[in-house]
């Protein structure tokens, strides 16, 4: 069993846009204490198209939420909880989920993994999560990227141990919140650059991190149950697999979940 680690210093918006390179992203900060939810705080901000690029962060949420109604849990100072608010983003949902990924991943780690449609792995276990909402106003569209790291947690509830895990846990050491929400905020930064730029190059860096592509995998689609082997994602149809029977189909994130 790990020993115990200190809490780290709580997180700082000047801290954190000391040495900050991003021109887009995290012009404003603001950090929580704690808060039902980052994403919550980011969509009120997101009726003045003025807000693109806000990052709200929280120490604490007590109605984190996933895909599908999930809920994200976290204890005081454990996790970075962030959410970044886009109102001029030419991008659509699902190749902003893509770049999300990809952008989380390179932040938390080289070893990090991305499984479709919305985790992150570190030794197969889920790390992070994305969830992006969007919201239509009369002149433009909204989007939240909302983003769940776990950093500083040692132990999780029994029914989580073999599925989640945190950065410490797979580091031994006690990581810098600070230093990786940085990391997160610029990675964002190139990677929405470059997708509005060049998206295959995004989908290309994806497809290196995915831990589905070239296997089998079994999608939950409308309730109903397609098995096949993942040969590709298509930034605005989704999930490509040549089912068993032969047909390959696309599966759009919104509808679906994995099976395993």
């Amino acid at each position: 069993m790990n020993s115990p680690i200190q809490p780290p210093d709580p997180l700082d918006p000047d801290k954190i846009k000391q040495n900050l390179k991003t021109k887009r992203i995290a012009g404003k900060i603001l950090v929580y204490s704690r808060t039902a939810s980052t994403n919550d705080i980011a969509a009120e901000y997101a009726k003045n198209i003025k807000n693109d690029g806000l990052v709200v962060l929280a120490e604490q949420q007590t109605k984190g939420r996933g895909r599908a109604a999930n809920k994200w849990q976290s204890n005081h100072a454990d996790s970075i909880l962030c959410s970044i608010l886009l109102t001029n983003c030419e991008l659509d949902a699902e190749m902003l989920s893509l770049t999300a990924a990809v952008a989380t991943a390179e932040a938390i780690d080289d070893s990090a993994r991305i499984k479709w449609p919305n985790d992150i792995l570190l030794n197969n276990k889920k790390v992070a999560g994305i969830l992006l909402e969007s919201k239509p106003f009369p002149q433009y569209t909204a989007h939240i990227i909302g983003i769940g790291i776990n950093c500083r947690q040692t132990s999780f509830p029994l029914e989580l141990t073999d599925i989640a895990t945190s950065i410490d846990i797979e580091s031994k050491a006690a990581c810098d919140r600070t230093a990786i929400t940085k990391r997160l905020l610029t990675s964002v930064e190139y990677w929405l650059d470059m997708a509005t730029r060049n998206t295959r190059q995004v989908i290309e860096h994806w497809q290196k991190l995915s831990t589905q592509l070239h296997h089998r995998v079994t999608l939950i689609y409308n309730g109903k149950n397609f098995t096949g082997h993942c040969i590709g994602i298509d930034p605005q149809k989704g999930l490509i697999l040549q089912l068993d029977s032969g047909a390959t189909r696309f599966f759009g994130a919104a509808h679906t979940s994995i099976a395993k």
